[in-house]
């Protein structure tokens, strides 16, 4: 028995066949028409480069011919293919160069060219039946074409990661050149202003990618650049366009989990971005030594129990920032020294320096000015008192030296 033209493997009439020849010999003149509309309608694509609009041609062409493979064949196995063989004749760079908006204005005016010349190609029967098919065609490819881009997306994502802990590592290590910069402008990095590093535990039980978006996010809404790395357990985040170390780590605490959120000082750009983290994790691992630690906390703050750990620059810290102001007027030194000695009493200071209480109030009250640090709280009275003893034992090392 001979097989009828038109049928499939199994004797079934395929009535798609004629149509689908017709269509199939229409491809290149329905490409060309294509390619017309698009240097007509679409003002983008003449700005593209010539290897680029021939990579937007191969994608027209292969969508064309795959809607009539897709139209011709009787089951459904053809259309899992459609993302494959519309997209895969141009490489995924591509998706970097035409947005998701500009690749659905494609797809939708190659339809519209199909659309407009299938009543000259088929046969008036079959006119309408096409046309239907084209509206679904047209639903797989933008489903097929949302998962190209996602995927691309899912990819730029992971690159994006990858370049984020590679800047964040070159700036706790002092190693933020031109290069790192570059990285980090392409992160979005604006240079916007002041730097300073805060860190604090992770949020447990939380991917890495939705909680430095998370962190990103309030940076942003608070008017900071935000650059995100997980060292263990620890979050760090190198924020930009700081306006003070604890008030920047204050719009982004939510995010860390329980324990100490400590904020390093600000500096001028990522280049110095090491030194605040340095002091940032010196302080981060003396916080145990202070109970009522705040949340979040200045790394500055913690400089006793920095300097109780071997930190030199919390030491360096107190002799030049504490005990020196101090050391210009001899009498606040004293005065605070007599201070201590009496148990923080403000009669028996006075009894020992001879002045009266008044007088030991007043100076008390320059000490504060000069350091920031009130002799009557617990905290600031370690500090100050530290502070004395380190410088005194400076400048009696530097005696001993002349």
């Amino acid at each position: 028995m001979v097989k009828k033209q038109g049928t499939n493997a199994g004797g079934d009439t395929a009535p798609h066949a004629p149509s689908a020849v017709a269509l199939r010999r229409a491809t290149g003149r329905l490409s060309t028409a294509a390619t017309t509309r698009m240097e007509a309608d679409l003002p983008w694509f003449a700005d593209l480069r010539a290897e680029e609009r021939s990579w937007v041609g191969q994608i027209v062409q292969a969508g064309i011919r795959s809607f009539v493979d897709w139209y011709a064949t009787p089951d459904s196995s053809h259309k899992s293919a459609i993302a494959a063989e519309v997209f895969g004749s141009a490489p995924r760079a591509l998706t970097g160069v035409i947005s998701l908006r500009q690749t659905v204005d494609l797809i939708r005016l190659s339809i519209e060219v199909v659309e407009s010349h299938v009543d000259e190609i088929v046969r008036p029967e079959d006119s309408a039946d096409v046309h239907a098919h084209i509206l679904r065609y047209g639903r797989e490819v933008a489903f097929a074409t949302a998962e190209v881009y996602a995927r691309a997306a899912e990819m730029r994502g992971a690159w994006d990661a990858r370049l984020e802990a590679l800047v964040v590592d070159a700036a706790l290590r002092a190693d933020a050149d031109d290069a790192a910069l570059s990285r980090a402008g392409a992160l979005g990095w604006t240079e916007r202003g002041s730097v300073c590093v805060v860190l604090g535990t992770a949020a447990p039980q939380r991917p890495a990618g939705d909680l430095f978006e998370d962190v990103r996010r309030s940076a942003r809404t608070a008017g900071m650049d935000a650059l995100c790395g997980l060292q263990g357990d620890r979050l760090v985040v190198v924020l930009g366009g700081a306006s003070g170390d604890t008030t920047a780590a204050q719009t982004i605490l939510d995010h860390f989990g329980p324990g100490p959120v400590v904020a390093g000082p600000l500096v001028s750009d990522l280049h110095e971005a090491r030194r605040s983290a340095q002091e940032a994790l010196a302080a981060h691992g003396a916080a145990a030594g202070w109970p009522a630690v705040p949340r979040p906390v200045a790394a500055r703050e913690l400089a006793a129990e920095r300097a109780l750990a071997g930190d030199p620059l919390a030491r360096q810290f107190l002799i030049e920032q504490v005990y020196a102001p101090l050391a210009t007027t001899a009498t606040l030194a004293d005065t605070l020294t007599a201070y201590f000695s009496a148990g923080q009493n403000l009669e028996g200071a006075a009894r020992a320096l001879f002045v009266h209480p008044n007088t030991v109030r007043y100076r008390l009250r320059q000490a504060s000015s000069a350091t920031g640090l009130l002799a009557t709280d617990p905290h600031d009275a370690l500090t100050l008192q530290l502070a004395l003893v380190l410088g005194r034992q400076e400048a009696a090392s530097g005696s001993d030296d002349l």
